[in-house]
């Protein structure tokens, strides 16, 4: 059975619309640039064609991951502000400086923008847990496990 992959209602659209275009233009556009490269010549030794044919390949794994992923996508909605899960914005100290992130599937993941995988260690240290929580816990980054201290503020 293939995995539920978790998304926002936007990232969904955002990989629809990603689907869509590479099924239309992308096909059209490679078949056009594998026409072009067979018109230089023997096959056998067309390094163009063989280019060509490598980034079809490329294109469809790509499809074919997108129409999975969006095959198995649950959309995050209906998020409960009492407990943290996927989908909560949880504002929280750890080791007494204040984070502000939201709690979303890896597909969404972007820390840079304030959004942190439910399967990363962060976002498993803090599942489950209410505002006004305290807890100590440990996380692993690399090969190193390092004791963290967390204290929920708010749920969002």
């Amino acid at each position: 059975m293939a995995e539920k992959v978790l998304l926002t209602a936007e990232s969904k659209a955002e990989l629809e619309k990603r689907l869509e275009e590479l099924k239309g233009k992308g096909r059209a556009e490679m078949a056009a640039k594998i026409e072009e490269a067979r018109s230089f010549g023997d096959l056998s030794e067309n390094a163009e064609y063989d280019l060509a044919r490598d980034e079809q390949a490329k294109m469809e794994r790509e499809i074919s991951d997108l129409e999975n992923m969006l095959h198995n996508a649950e959309i995050i909605e209906n998020v409960s502000t009492d407990t943290i899960g996927v989908g909560s914005t949880v504002t929280f100290t750890m080791d007494n400086k204040e984070y502000k992130y939201q709690i979303v599937g890896s597909q969404d993941s972007d820390p840079m923008n304030g959004k942190i995988s439910n399967d990363s260690p962060i976002g498993r240290a803090l599942l489950g847990h209410r505002a006004g929580d305290e807890f100590r816990t440990e996380i692993k980054v690399g090969v190193h496990v390092n004791k963290r201290i967390f204290k929920i503020i708010t749920i969002h």
